[in-house]
Protein backbone atom coordinates (compact mmCIF):
# COMPACT_ATOMS: atom_id res chain seq x y z
CA UNK A 1 0.00 0.00 0.00
CA UNK A 2 1.07 3.52 -0.50
CA UNK A 3 0.51 5.20 2.75
CA UNK A 4 0.26 8.65 0.95
CA UNK A 5 -2.51 7.21 -1.43
CA UNK A 6 -5.70 6.60 1.39
CA UNK A 7 -6.40 3.75 -0.77
CA UNK A 8 -5.92 0.69 1.11
CA UNK A 9 -5.81 -2.68 -0.63
CA UNK A 10 -4.59 -6.12 0.21
CA UNK A 11 -0.95 -7.01 -0.47
CA UNK A 12 0.51 -9.45 -3.28
CA UNK A 13 2.41 -11.68 -0.77
CA UNK A 14 2.37 -12.37 3.04
CA UNK A 15 4.74 -10.02 4.82
CA UNK A 16 7.08 -12.48 7.10
CA UNK A 17 8.45 -11.51 10.29
CA UNK A 18 11.52 -13.09 12.62
CA UNK A 19 11.38 -12.84 16.61
CA UNK A 20 12.67 -9.75 18.64
CA UNK A 21 14.69 -10.38 21.42
CA UNK A 22 17.46 -7.93 22.75
CA UNK A 23 17.25 -5.01 20.88
CA UNK A 24 17.26 -7.40 17.28
CA UNK A 25 15.13 -9.25 15.27
CA UNK A 26 15.67 -13.11 14.91
CA UNK A 27 15.26 -15.38 12.37
CA UNK A 28 13.46 -18.27 11.89
CA UNK A 29 16.35 -20.41 10.79
CA UNK A 30 14.95 -23.94 11.00
CA UNK A 31 11.81 -23.20 13.65
CA UNK A 32 8.48 -23.27 11.38
CA UNK A 33 6.71 -20.65 10.89
CA UNK A 34 2.88 -19.41 10.74
CA UNK A 35 0.53 -18.29 7.92
CA UNK A 36 -2.01 -16.20 8.85
CA UNK A 37 -4.70 -15.09 6.29
CA UNK A 38 -7.08 -12.42 6.00
CA UNK A 39 -10.12 -13.49 7.96
CA UNK A 40 -12.25 -11.52 5.23
CA UNK A 41 -10.07 -12.16 1.97
CA UNK A 42 -9.39 -15.90 2.19
CA UNK A 43 -5.71 -14.73 1.44
CA UNK A 44 -2.64 -14.95 3.15
CA UNK A 45 -1.10 -11.57 4.99
CA UNK A 46 1.47 -12.48 7.31
CA UNK A 47 3.66 -15.32 8.28
CA UNK A 48 5.43 -15.35 12.06
CA UNK A 49 7.83 -17.60 13.75
CA UNK A 50 6.43 -20.54 15.75
CA UNK A 51 9.52 -20.18 18.28
CA UNK A 52 10.19 -22.77 21.12
CA UNK A 53 10.75 -23.11 24.63
CA UNK A 54 14.31 -22.64 24.02
CA UNK A 55 13.63 -19.35 22.94
CA UNK A 56 11.60 -18.41 25.47
CA UNK A 57 14.00 -19.15 27.69
CA UNK A 58 16.62 -17.55 26.12
CA UNK A 59 14.04 -13.92 25.70
CA UNK A 60 13.27 -14.65 29.44
CA UNK A 61 17.13 -14.89 30.63
CA UNK A 62 17.77 -11.33 28.32
CA UNK A 63 15.06 -9.59 30.18
CA UNK A 64 16.76 -10.57 33.22
CA UNK A 65 19.89 -9.59 32.75
CA UNK A 66 18.31 -6.06 31.49
CA UNK A 67 16.33 -6.00 34.32
CA UNK A 68 19.24 -6.73 37.18
CA UNK A 69 22.21 -4.27 35.39
CA UNK A 70 19.20 -1.38 35.94
CA UNK A 71 19.85 -0.42 32.21
CA UNK A 72 16.09 0.78 32.40
CA UNK A 73 15.11 0.49 36.07
CA UNK A 74 18.10 3.28 37.25
CA UNK A 75 17.25 5.36 34.49
CA UNK A 76 15.46 8.75 36.38
CA UNK A 77 11.53 8.83 35.92
CA UNK A 78 12.15 11.66 33.36
CA UNK A 79 14.31 9.41 31.10
CA UNK A 80 11.67 6.96 30.56
CA UNK A 81 9.60 9.33 29.57
CA UNK A 82 11.46 10.72 26.88
CA UNK A 83 11.44 7.16 25.26
CA UNK A 84 8.00 6.77 25.72
CA UNK A 85 7.46 10.00 24.05
CA UNK A 86 9.82 9.12 21.22
CA UNK A 87 7.74 5.94 20.61
CA UNK A 88 4.25 7.69 20.63
CA UNK A 89 5.92 9.75 17.77
CA UNK A 90 7.37 6.52 16.20
CA UNK A 91 3.55 4.86 16.51
CA UNK A 92 1.79 7.88 14.95
CA UNK A 93 4.52 8.13 12.37
CA UNK A 94 3.75 4.78 11.36
CA UNK A 95 0.24 4.44 11.74
CA UNK A 96 -0.84 3.79 8.52
CA UNK A 97 1.38 0.85 8.08
CA UNK A 98 0.36 -0.89 11.43
CA UNK A 99 -3.39 -0.47 10.82
CA UNK A 100 -3.38 -2.07 7.52
CA UNK A 101 -1.86 -5.00 8.99
CA UNK A 102 -4.11 -4.62 12.41
CA UNK A 103 -6.88 -4.76 9.79
CA UNK A 104 -5.58 -7.53 7.70
CA UNK A 105 -5.40 -9.46 10.64
CA UNK A 106 -7.92 -9.30 12.87
CA UNK A 107 -10.71 -8.72 10.03
CA UNK A 108 -11.70 -4.99 11.87
CA UNK A 109 -12.70 -2.21 9.84
CA UNK A 110 -9.51 0.03 8.53
CA UNK A 111 -10.44 3.41 10.33
CA UNK A 112 -11.46 1.41 13.39
CA UNK A 113 -7.71 0.14 13.12
CA UNK A 114 -6.79 2.98 12.28
CA UNK A 115 -8.21 4.83 15.61
CA UNK A 116 -7.10 2.41 17.78
CA UNK A 117 -3.31 2.74 16.92
CA UNK A 118 -3.88 6.69 17.22
CA UNK A 119 -5.30 5.82 20.53
CA UNK A 120 -2.25 3.53 21.54
CA UNK A 121 0.22 6.36 20.75
CA UNK A 122 -2.37 9.03 23.16
CA UNK A 123 -1.80 6.18 25.62
CA UNK A 124 1.80 6.03 25.56
CA UNK A 125 2.08 9.93 25.76
CA UNK A 126 -0.01 9.48 29.29
CA UNK A 127 2.10 7.06 30.52
CA UNK A 128 5.10 9.02 30.00
CA UNK A 129 3.47 11.91 32.60
CA UNK A 130 3.17 8.39 34.90
CA UNK A 131 6.92 7.81 34.54
CA UNK A 132 7.36 10.92 36.34
CA UNK A 133 4.54 11.17 38.83
CA UNK A 134 5.37 7.46 40.57
CA UNK A 135 6.12 7.70 44.05
CA UNK A 136 6.51 6.57 47.61
CA UNK A 137 4.97 8.26 51.23
CA UNK A 138 7.09 9.19 54.28
CA UNK A 139 6.03 8.89 57.85
CA UNK A 140 7.09 11.62 59.66
CA UNK A 141 5.05 10.54 63.00
CA UNK A 142 6.99 7.54 64.24
CA UNK A 143 9.00 10.06 66.72
CA UNK A 144 12.37 11.62 66.77
CA UNK A 145 14.41 8.56 66.70
CA UNK A 146 12.62 6.88 63.56
CA UNK A 147 11.62 7.86 60.27
CA UNK A 148 9.30 5.97 57.83
CA UNK A 149 9.90 5.69 54.17
CA UNK A 150 7.49 3.80 51.21
CA UNK A 151 9.28 3.01 48.28
CA UNK A 152 7.83 1.52 44.60
CA UNK A 153 10.12 -0.15 43.10
CA UNK A 154 9.40 -2.46 39.68
CA UNK A 155 8.72 -6.00 40.19
CA UNK A 156 11.02 -7.25 37.78
CA UNK A 157 10.49 -9.13 34.28
CA UNK A 158 6.93 -9.22 33.42
CA UNK A 159 5.40 -11.39 30.84
CA UNK A 160 2.75 -10.09 28.59
CA UNK A 161 0.47 -12.36 27.10
CA UNK A 162 -2.31 -10.41 24.81
CA UNK A 163 -5.15 -11.57 22.70
CA UNK A 164 -6.27 -10.97 19.15
CA UNK A 165 -9.36 -8.85 19.22
CA UNK A 166 -7.38 -5.56 20.05
CA UNK A 167 -4.10 -6.44 19.42
CA UNK A 168 -2.34 -3.42 19.24
CA UNK A 169 -4.70 -1.23 21.50
CA UNK A 170 -4.71 -3.94 24.88
CA UNK A 171 -0.91 -3.96 23.95
CA UNK A 172 -1.14 -0.36 24.43
CA UNK A 173 -2.84 -0.41 27.35
CA UNK A 174 -0.50 -2.56 29.46
CA UNK A 175 3.23 -2.00 27.70
CA UNK A 176 3.71 1.47 28.76
CA UNK A 177 2.70 1.69 31.88
CA UNK A 178 5.40 -1.63 33.13
CA UNK A 179 7.94 0.43 31.40
CA UNK A 180 7.04 3.69 33.13
CA UNK A 181 7.20 1.11 36.69
CA UNK A 182 11.07 0.24 35.33
CA UNK A 183 10.29 -3.10 34.58
CA UNK A 184 11.54 -5.81 31.79
CA UNK A 185 9.03 -7.58 29.56
CA UNK A 186 8.84 -10.72 27.01
CA UNK A 187 5.41 -9.81 25.21
CA UNK A 188 4.08 -13.06 23.62
CA UNK A 189 1.10 -11.69 20.98
CA UNK A 190 -1.73 -13.85 19.79
CA UNK A 191 -0.62 -16.01 16.93
CA UNK A 192 -2.81 -14.87 14.74
CA UNK A 193 -2.23 -11.13 15.43
CA UNK A 194 1.09 -10.67 16.14
CA UNK A 195 2.79 -7.91 13.39
CA UNK A 196 1.60 -5.00 15.10
CA UNK A 197 3.10 -5.78 18.53
CA UNK A 198 6.63 -6.77 16.71
CA UNK A 199 6.20 -3.65 14.86
CA UNK A 200 6.00 -2.13 18.44
CA UNK A 201 9.27 -3.53 18.93
CA UNK A 202 11.71 -1.80 16.43
CA UNK A 203 9.70 1.15 17.23
CA UNK A 204 10.70 1.16 20.78
CA UNK A 205 13.75 0.36 20.19
CA UNK A 206 14.20 3.28 17.74
CA UNK A 207 13.09 5.13 20.19
CA UNK A 208 16.22 4.80 22.22
CA UNK A 209 14.50 1.88 24.87
CA UNK A 210 17.62 -0.08 25.86
CA UNK A 211 17.95 -3.15 24.33
CA UNK A 212 16.56 -6.16 26.14
CA UNK A 213 13.83 -4.08 27.76
CA UNK A 214 11.03 -4.99 25.22
CA UNK A 215 11.34 -8.58 24.02
CA UNK A 216 8.68 -10.74 21.76
CA UNK A 217 8.13 -14.48 21.58
CA UNK A 218 5.42 -15.54 18.82
CA UNK A 219 3.62 -18.61 18.78
CA UNK A 220 0.98 -20.53 20.57
CA UNK A 221 -0.63 -19.98 23.52
CA UNK A 222 -1.58 -23.48 24.45
CA UNK A 223 3.13 -23.84 24.01
CA UNK A 224 4.81 -20.39 24.10
CA UNK A 225 2.24 -18.97 26.13
CA UNK A 226 1.85 -21.58 29.11
CA UNK A 227 5.93 -21.65 28.94
CA UNK A 228 5.72 -18.23 29.52
CA UNK A 229 3.10 -18.37 32.52
CA UNK A 230 5.34 -21.08 34.23
CA UNK A 231 8.56 -19.25 33.99
CA UNK A 232 10.41 -19.84 37.12
CA UNK A 233 12.25 -16.32 36.01
CA UNK A 234 9.42 -14.25 35.66
CA UNK A 235 8.28 -12.00 38.34
CA UNK A 236 4.89 -11.42 36.93
CA UNK A 237 2.21 -12.54 34.30
CA UNK A 238 -0.16 -10.11 32.77
CA UNK A 239 -2.76 -12.19 30.53
CA UNK A 240 -6.13 -10.43 28.82
CA UNK A 241 -8.34 -13.26 27.06
CA UNK A 242 -11.08 -15.45 27.97
CA UNK A 243 -12.06 -16.84 32.06
CA UNK A 244 -11.13 -20.15 31.34
CA UNK A 245 -7.49 -19.74 29.83
CA UNK A 246 -7.11 -17.06 32.69
CA UNK A 247 -7.74 -19.73 34.65
CA UNK A 248 -4.90 -22.21 33.44
CA UNK A 249 -2.25 -19.04 33.78
CA UNK A 250 -3.35 -18.56 37.65
CA UNK A 251 -2.65 -22.06 38.13
CA UNK A 252 0.67 -22.30 35.78
CA UNK A 253 2.00 -18.99 38.17
CA UNK A 254 1.72 -21.17 41.01
CA UNK A 255 5.29 -22.54 40.54
CA UNK A 256 7.08 -19.57 41.88
CA UNK A 257 4.00 -17.57 43.08
CA UNK A 258 4.29 -15.03 40.33
CA UNK A 259 2.32 -11.92 40.76
CA UNK A 260 -0.54 -12.25 37.87
CA UNK A 261 -2.81 -9.50 36.11
CA UNK A 262 -6.04 -10.61 34.62
CA UNK A 263 -8.04 -8.93 32.29
CA UNK A 264 -10.89 -11.91 31.67
CA UNK A 265 -14.29 -11.94 29.93
CA UNK A 266 -17.66 -10.44 30.05
CA UNK A 267 -21.51 -10.62 30.09
CA UNK A 268 -21.92 -7.11 30.38
CA UNK A 269 -25.42 -5.39 30.71
CA UNK A 270 -26.88 -2.62 29.16
CA UNK A 271 -29.45 -1.24 31.40
CA UNK A 272 -32.28 0.86 29.55
CA UNK A 273 -34.60 2.82 31.56
CA UNK A 274 -37.87 4.39 30.73
CA UNK A 275 -36.52 7.98 30.73
CA UNK A 276 -33.41 7.37 28.80
CA UNK A 277 -33.17 9.44 25.29
CA UNK A 278 -34.48 6.31 23.52
CA UNK A 279 -33.18 7.08 20.43
CA UNK A 280 -29.36 7.79 21.56
CA UNK A 281 -29.54 4.77 24.15
CA UNK A 282 -30.50 2.33 20.70
CA UNK A 283 -27.58 3.71 18.78
CA UNK A 284 -25.35 3.41 22.03
CA UNK A 285 -26.62 -0.31 22.13
CA UNK A 286 -26.08 -1.49 18.73
CA UNK A 287 -22.12 0.03 18.74
CA UNK A 288 -21.90 -2.01 22.28
CA UNK A 289 -22.96 -5.34 20.64
CA UNK A 290 -21.45 -4.57 16.69
CA UNK A 291 -18.18 -2.89 17.53
CA UNK A 292 -15.60 -5.02 16.83
CA UNK A 293 -18.38 -7.82 15.29
CA UNK A 294 -19.06 -7.84 18.75
CA UNK A 295 -15.70 -9.28 19.57
CA UNK A 296 -14.88 -7.32 22.23
CA UNK A 297 -14.69 -8.00 26.05
CA UNK A 298 -16.19 -5.03 27.53
CA UNK A 299 -19.06 -5.17 24.76
CA UNK A 300 -23.01 -4.91 25.80
CA UNK A 301 -24.45 -8.33 24.92
CA UNK A 302 -27.06 -8.40 27.48
CA UNK A 303 -29.74 -5.71 27.04
CA UNK A 304 -32.07 -4.98 30.15
CA UNK A 305 -34.44 -2.69 29.11
CA UNK A 306 -37.32 -1.58 31.54
CA UNK A 307 -40.66 -3.46 30.60
CA UNK A 308 -43.35 -0.42 29.94
CA UNK A 309 -40.86 0.97 26.56
CA UNK A 310 -39.57 -2.73 25.73
CA UNK A 311 -41.52 -3.44 22.26
CA UNK A 312 -40.58 0.13 21.16
CA UNK A 313 -36.86 0.24 22.24
CA UNK A 314 -36.56 -3.53 20.52
CA UNK A 315 -37.89 -2.21 17.16
CA UNK A 316 -35.24 0.88 16.96
CA UNK A 317 -32.80 -1.35 17.71
CA UNK A 318 -33.57 -3.65 15.05
CA UNK A 319 -33.96 -0.70 12.45
CA UNK A 320 -30.68 0.61 13.26
CA UNK A 321 -28.70 -3.24 13.23
CA UNK A 322 -30.36 -3.12 9.54
CA UNK A 323 -28.24 -0.48 8.81
CA UNK A 324 -25.03 -1.61 10.27
CA UNK A 325 -22.73 -1.29 7.26
CA UNK A 326 -20.53 -5.01 6.88
CA UNK A 327 -18.55 -5.98 4.43
CA UNK A 328 -14.32 -5.42 3.20
CA UNK A 329 -12.70 -4.11 6.53
CA UNK A 330 -10.38 -2.30 3.69
CA UNK A 331 -13.40 -0.01 2.83
CA UNK A 332 -13.40 3.33 5.18
CA UNK A 333 -17.04 3.14 4.97
CA UNK A 334 -17.46 -0.71 6.56
CA UNK A 335 -18.47 -0.55 10.21
CA UNK A 336 -18.58 -3.99 10.70
CA UNK A 337 -15.44 -6.22 9.20
CA UNK A 338 -15.04 -10.37 9.70
CA UNK A 339 -14.80 -12.58 12.61
CA UNK A 340 -11.38 -13.12 13.00
CA UNK A 341 -11.03 -16.97 12.83
CA UNK A 342 -13.35 -19.82 10.65
CA UNK A 343 -13.57 -21.72 14.95
CA UNK A 344 -14.81 -18.15 16.16
CA UNK A 345 -17.32 -17.84 13.17
CA UNK A 346 -18.47 -21.56 14.29
CA UNK A 347 -18.96 -20.60 17.57
CA UNK A 348 -20.77 -17.36 17.05
CA UNK A 349 -23.23 -19.77 14.77
CA UNK A 350 -23.73 -22.47 16.90
CA UNK A 351 -24.96 -20.12 19.88
CA UNK A 352 -27.10 -18.43 17.32
CA UNK A 353 -28.70 -22.02 16.25
CA UNK A 354 -28.71 -22.82 20.58
CA UNK A 355 -30.52 -19.64 21.40
CA UNK A 356 -33.18 -20.67 18.28
CA UNK A 357 -33.56 -24.41 19.82
CA UNK A 358 -34.04 -22.87 23.46
CA UNK A 359 -36.89 -21.22 22.61
CA UNK A 360 -35.95 -17.43 22.32
CA UNK A 361 -37.46 -14.96 19.71
CA UNK A 362 -35.10 -13.79 17.34
CA UNK A 363 -35.74 -10.31 16.12
CA UNK A 364 -33.34 -9.67 13.59
CA UNK A 365 -29.99 -11.47 12.09
CA UNK A 366 -29.49 -14.95 13.03
CA UNK A 367 -27.56 -16.20 9.62
CA UNK A 368 -24.09 -15.49 8.51
CA UNK A 369 -23.64 -12.62 6.23
CA UNK A 370 -23.18 -13.58 2.68
CA UNK A 371 -19.10 -13.37 1.29
CA UNK A 372 -17.04 -15.08 -1.12
CA UNK A 373 -14.07 -14.71 0.53
CA UNK A 374 -14.19 -14.38 4.30
CA UNK A 375 -16.43 -15.28 7.22
CA UNK A 376 -19.37 -12.62 8.56
CA UNK A 377 -22.13 -12.86 10.57
CA UNK A 378 -25.30 -10.67 10.87
CA UNK A 379 -25.99 -8.94 14.06
CA UNK A 380 -28.47 -10.86 15.96
CA UNK A 381 -30.80 -9.97 18.30
CA UNK A 382 -33.14 -12.53 20.44
CA UNK A 383 -36.04 -11.41 22.99
CA UNK A 384 -37.53 -13.09 25.60
CA UNK A 385 -34.71 -14.68 26.91
CA UNK A 386 -34.68 -16.25 30.10
CA UNK A 387 -31.65 -16.99 32.51
CA UNK A 388 -31.54 -20.72 31.91
CA UNK A 389 -30.96 -20.44 28.22
CA UNK A 390 -26.72 -20.70 26.65
CA UNK A 391 -27.13 -17.32 25.25
CA UNK A 392 -27.95 -15.52 27.95
CA UNK A 393 -25.39 -16.62 30.73
CA UNK A 394 -22.34 -17.81 28.50
CA UNK A 395 -19.81 -15.01 26.63
CA UNK A 396 -20.48 -15.44 23.01
CA UNK A 397 -18.10 -12.83 21.43
CA UNK A 398 -19.77 -11.92 18.43
CA UNK A 399 -22.39 -9.56 17.46
CA UNK A 400 -24.97 -11.32 19.37
CA UNK A 401 -27.82 -9.05 21.96
CA UNK A 402 -29.93 -10.56 24.30
CA UNK A 403 -33.09 -9.11 25.70
CA UNK A 404 -34.28 -9.14 28.97
CA UNK A 405 -36.72 -6.62 30.57
CA UNK A 406 -38.04 -5.24 34.41
CA UNK A 407 -40.29 -3.60 36.00
CA UNK A 408 -38.82 -1.93 39.15
CA UNK A 409 -34.77 -0.54 39.75
CA UNK A 410 -34.17 -3.51 42.08
CA UNK A 411 -35.53 -6.13 39.54
CA UNK A 412 -32.58 -4.06 37.30
CA UNK A 413 -30.34 -4.59 39.14
CA UNK A 414 -30.93 -8.03 40.26
CA UNK A 415 -30.41 -8.84 36.42
CA UNK A 416 -27.55 -7.10 35.17
CA UNK A 417 -25.52 -8.30 38.53
CA UNK A 418 -26.87 -12.09 37.45
CA UNK A 419 -23.74 -13.19 36.00
CA UNK A 420 -20.21 -14.99 36.89
CA UNK A 421 -18.77 -12.15 35.46
CA UNK A 422 -18.12 -8.51 36.38
CA UNK A 423 -16.06 -6.26 33.09
CA UNK A 424 -18.42 -3.51 32.19
CA UNK A 425 -21.59 -1.98 32.04
CA UNK A 426 -23.42 0.51 30.68
CA UNK A 427 -26.28 2.56 32.23
CA UNK A 428 -29.19 4.74 30.18
CA UNK A 429 -31.28 7.02 31.89
CA UNK A 430 -31.72 10.86 31.94
CA UNK A 431 -31.92 10.76 36.13
CA UNK A 432 -28.92 11.27 37.46
CA UNK A 433 -29.96 10.18 41.16
CA UNK A 434 -31.00 6.75 39.26
CA UNK A 435 -27.31 6.80 37.49
CA UNK A 436 -25.96 7.32 40.49
CA UNK A 437 -27.60 4.24 42.31
CA UNK A 438 -27.23 2.14 39.85
CA UNK A 439 -23.61 2.68 38.88
CA UNK A 440 -23.08 2.00 42.63
CA UNK A 441 -24.45 -1.28 42.93
CA UNK A 442 -23.36 -2.93 39.95
CA UNK A 443 -20.50 -5.08 40.12
CA UNK A 444 -18.39 -4.45 37.51
CA UNK A 445 -14.69 -3.20 36.77
CA UNK A 446 -15.81 -0.17 34.45
CA UNK A 447 -19.53 1.67 34.30
CA UNK A 448 -20.20 3.83 31.71
CA UNK A 449 -23.66 6.36 32.16
CA UNK A 450 -25.23 7.09 28.72
CA UNK A 451 -22.02 6.17 26.63
CA UNK A 452 -20.50 3.02 26.32
CA UNK A 453 -17.45 1.75 24.95
CA UNK A 454 -15.71 5.38 25.77
CA UNK A 455 -12.00 5.04 27.49
CA UNK A 456 -9.27 7.08 28.07
CA UNK A 457 -5.65 6.11 29.48
CA UNK A 458 -6.44 8.49 32.64
CA UNK A 459 -9.07 5.86 34.28
CA UNK A 460 -8.42 2.44 35.31
CA UNK A 461 -9.69 -1.01 33.49
CA UNK A 462 -10.32 -4.35 34.68
CA UNK A 463 -12.82 -6.18 36.20
CA UNK A 464 -14.55 -8.20 39.50
CA UNK A 465 -15.90 -11.61 40.21
CA UNK A 466 -14.52 -14.05 37.03
CA UNK A 467 -13.76 -11.36 35.10
CA UNK A 468 -9.91 -10.66 36.38
CA UNK A 469 -8.02 -9.33 38.80
CA UNK A 470 -5.42 -6.24 39.07
CA UNK A 471 -5.93 -2.81 37.47
CA UNK A 472 -4.59 -1.80 34.13
CA UNK A 473 -4.05 2.20 33.18
CA UNK A 474 -3.97 5.28 35.01
CA UNK A 475 -1.74 5.48 37.75
CA UNK A 476 -3.11 2.24 38.77
CA UNK A 477 -1.56 0.77 35.87
CA UNK A 478 1.83 1.76 36.68
CA UNK A 479 1.65 0.81 40.41
CA UNK A 480 0.30 -2.81 39.42
CA UNK A 481 3.67 -3.72 38.13
CA UNK A 482 5.32 -2.03 41.39
CA UNK A 483 6.31 -4.12 45.19
CA UNK A 484 5.61 -1.76 47.61
CA UNK A 485 8.85 -1.71 50.18
CA UNK A 486 8.51 -0.07 53.65
CA UNK A 487 12.21 1.33 55.10
CA UNK A 488 12.44 2.21 58.57
CA UNK A 489 15.48 4.60 59.58
CA UNK A 490 16.57 4.95 63.02
CA UNK A 491 18.00 8.32 63.96
CA UNK A 492 20.12 8.78 66.89
CA UNK A 493 21.99 6.33 69.25
CA UNK A 494 20.77 3.43 69.38
CA UNK A 495 19.73 2.52 73.08
CA UNK A 496 21.55 -0.71 73.88
CA UNK A 497 19.56 -4.10 73.90
CA UNK A 498 22.77 -6.07 75.38
CA UNK A 499 23.94 -4.81 78.55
Amino acid sequence: MDVNSAVWTVPASAREFGFFVDGQWAEAGDRPMSERKSPAHGVAVTRTVRCTRADIDHAVGVARTAFEDRRWSGLPGGERASVLLKAAAGIRARVEELALLESLESGKPIGQARGEIEGGANIFEYAAGAARALHGDAFNNLGDKMLGLVTREPIGVVGLITPWNFPFFILSERVPFILAAGCTIVSKPSEVTSATTLLLAEILSDAGLPDGVFNVVTGSGSEIGQALAEHADVDMISFTGSTAVGRSVLLASAGNFKKVGLELGGKNPQVVFADANLDEAADGVVFGICFNAGQCCVGGSRLVVEKSIAAEFEALVAAKMARVRIGDPLDPNTQMGAIVTAAQNATILGYIEAGKREGARLVCGGEAYPSDTGQFVQPTVFADVTREMSIASEEIFGPVLTISTFETFDEAMAIANDTIYGLAASIWTSNLDKATDAFRRIRAGRVWVNTTINNGPELPLGGFKQSGTGREAGIYGVEEYTEVKATHIALGRREPWVS
